[in-house]
């Protein structure tokens, strides 16, 4: 019985770990999509502003990827 449990709770630590990694993957490449996309908008003759409001579509997309595995992962409705 102990055995599981330690077991278990191993391989839940391990689980959290490899999602928070992917968490913070995914942040980093969203973010350094987000900048390569502004700059060469911008190198092309687009005004900053129109370029940040362009990419923010970027962080859009991520935050409703995240919201979509949080939501399969709830319990109840």
């Amino acid at each position: 019985m102990v055995v599981v449990v330690v077991s278990g709770a191993a391989n839940l630590a391990r689980l959290l770990v490899s999602l928070f990694a992917i968490w913070l993957t995914l942040d980093w490449k969203v973010w350094r999509a987000r900048t390569a996309f502004e700059k060469q908008l911008r190198m092309q003759g687009m005004s900053k502003e129109d370029a940040k409001r362009l990419s923010a579509k970027y962080a859009a997309l991520k935050d409703e990827a995240m919201n979509a595995f949080k939501r399969s992962w709830r319990v109840f409705p």
